[in-house]
């Protein structure tokens, strides 16, 4: 059972002592709201300024564990605004194949501190998400909403060691006192060594002067927050999305303030669509559930997701185990990685090959279609896993796999002769010969069939396509199947005539 990790009491080893707020509420001339009551009604706080910052293109130097030998401890944060992006994947992936490759820990942190927009069906549909990619957290999840003392007293110790000050309300564009993290006078620069990008430096003056770390009622912003559950929680390695770069900066000077050990950063590159700008549903589904009900495997989605900015050589398809043992931060690139639904269709059809026809079944069933087996009640549960095995090498998504069964389960409309085929009388003797030794045939096999066909064929003097064409397209509607031997061994001796007799009453009534 999941159950919200509490707010624990590790954090006052790290931060000291919190002393309760004194005197400080009076200098806040607001309703007087409880950090409850301001994060139910969903606040959003003012948006800051994106610094620039620069990159010194040296060499990066991986470093897994501390000075201090700390052990590896990384964490993935989601907030429940929305079901979980495929990017958002591929970020957790990175965090959970790095923690098992160190034999770390990893940890969600559901961040839903946002009231208005946090749903709990985004909540639940996140862990769903991840159980079905079996990424699972270590610890038991956290919940930011458990944990509201934790960042209060963090705000109250700032306050009291002058590292955060109440504002001048009349400074601020909405005339209410919030609460703003003072940067050092004698801080020019803040560097940190990017574990993906390098050393990575900001001049003080380009993170837009003492930033808004609380609301007028209170309540955190993202940046101080997240400094505090990573303290709290201590998290060794921050590995997370490009776009966060410009919040480190801000995020060291309060590790600093808190008196807490920095962990290592690795910022990874975004997913691009087609044209190089960031993805989008029109490039492909961004939830990654969609993908689960387009009939894509859970291990074939990572395994592809794993391969977007990370490579060992030219190898394209991992175990999980593989990906475990092979991934480093080391080997990660800077560039942006371009979604390609074509690789990743190629990636699942590999998958597709290796699992057992039972399994497919059931993955059909529980993913895509619970009607599936239903949708086939005409043929016994042992045609049905015949139909998959002949089919799941001409197929990418457990979705097509299902179609072309519950196809081949149909009777086909043979309304119009493909165009390129001259079928004539000799076509119909051809299939009135097969029908005569069909029927006589006492079992009915691949191996029975086979030269049943081909002794037709050679007795007529006719090459082999003359026969086996009309028939697949008899028993299927279509020229391209897999074996027409198969194909008759699997509907059996009176569905393969009845089909035949179909073909031949519409088409070869000469």
């Amino acid at each position: 059972m999941i159950v919200p990790i509490q707010h624990a009491s590790r954090l006052s080893t790290t931060l000291g002592s919190l002393p309760l707020m004194q005197g400080t509420a009076q200098k806040q001339k607001t309703s007087g709201k409880t950090f409850w009551s301001a994060l139910k009604k969903g606040l959003s706080g003012p948006k800051l300024l994106k610094p620039n910052y620069s990159i010194t293109h040296n060499k990066r130097i991986l470093l897994v564990n501390t000075p201090n030998g700390r052990p590896v401890r990384v964490r993935f944060a989601p907030s429940p605004t929305g079901h979980l992006h495929i990017g958002s994947l591929r970020v957790a992936l990175f965090n959970w194949l790095f923690a098992r490759h160190h034999n770390g820990t990893f940890i969600i942190r559901i961040e839903d501190t946002d009231i208005e927009r946090s749903k709990q069906e985004y909540t639940e549909s996140i862990i769903k998400a991840f159980e079905w990619v079996a990424i699972t957290s270590d610890e038991p999840i956290a919940y930011q909403t458990a944990r509201l003392d934790l960042y209060k007293g963090a705000i109250d110790k700032l306050l009291a060691s002058g590292n955060a000050y109440w504002s001048d309300p009349a400074q601020e564009e909405n005339g209410k006192s919030v609460i703003r993290f003072k940067i050092p006078t004698n801080r020019t620069q803040i560097q940190f060594n990017d574990l993906v990008r390098g050393p990575i430096a900001f001049d003080s003056d380009q993170i837009g002067g003492d930033f808004v770390i609380a609301r007028a009622d209170g309540s955190p912003l993202y940046n101080f927050v997240v400094v505090v559950d990573d303290i709290d929680m201590r998290i060794s390695h921050v590995i997370r999305g490009e776009d966060h770069i410009s919040n480190t900066p801000k995020q060291i000077l309060l590790y600093e303030a808190l008196g807490a050990e920095i962990p290592h950063f690795a910022h990874l590159p975004m997913i691009l669509g087609p044209t190089g700008a960031k993805l989008s549903k029109r490039d492909a589904a961004t939830s990654v559930i969609d993908y689960r009900t387009m009939g894509f495997l859970s291990d074939a989605l990572c395994n592809y997701l794993v391969r977007l900015s990370w490579a060992h050589g030219d190898q394209e398809i991992f175990s999980r185990d593989e990906m475990v043992q092979l991934f480093s931060l080391d080997h990660v690139h800077k560039s942006g990685a371009i979604f390609d639904m074509i690789k990743l269709r190629w990636v699942n059809s590999v998958y597709l090959k290796q699992l057992p026809a039972q399994a497919l079944s059931d993955l059909i069933h529980t993913d895509i279609d619970a009607t599936f087996k239903a949708r086939c009640a005409t043929w016994t549960a042992e045609q049905i896993l015949q139909a998959l095995d002949l089919y799941k090498d001409r197929s990418s998504t457990l979705a097509e796999l299902r179609d072309f069964v519950i196809a081949l389960n149909t009777r086909p409309h043979l309304n119009t002769l493909p165009e390129e085929e001259k079928w004539d009388a000799t076509t119909r003797m051809l299939l009135d010969a097969c029908v005569a030794q069909l029927n006589v045939l006492e079992e009915v096999t691949p191996a029975t069939v086979e030269p049943l066909i081909k002794g037709i064929c050679k007795q007529q003097q006719v090459p082999l396509p003359a026969l086996a064409k009309p028939i697949r397209f008899a028993l299927t509607g279509s020229l391209h199947s897999p074996s027409v031997y198969a194909l008759v061994a699997l509907l059996g001796k009176e569905e393969t005539i009845q089909r035949i007799e179909q073909l031949k009453s519409m088409h070869f009534k000469f």
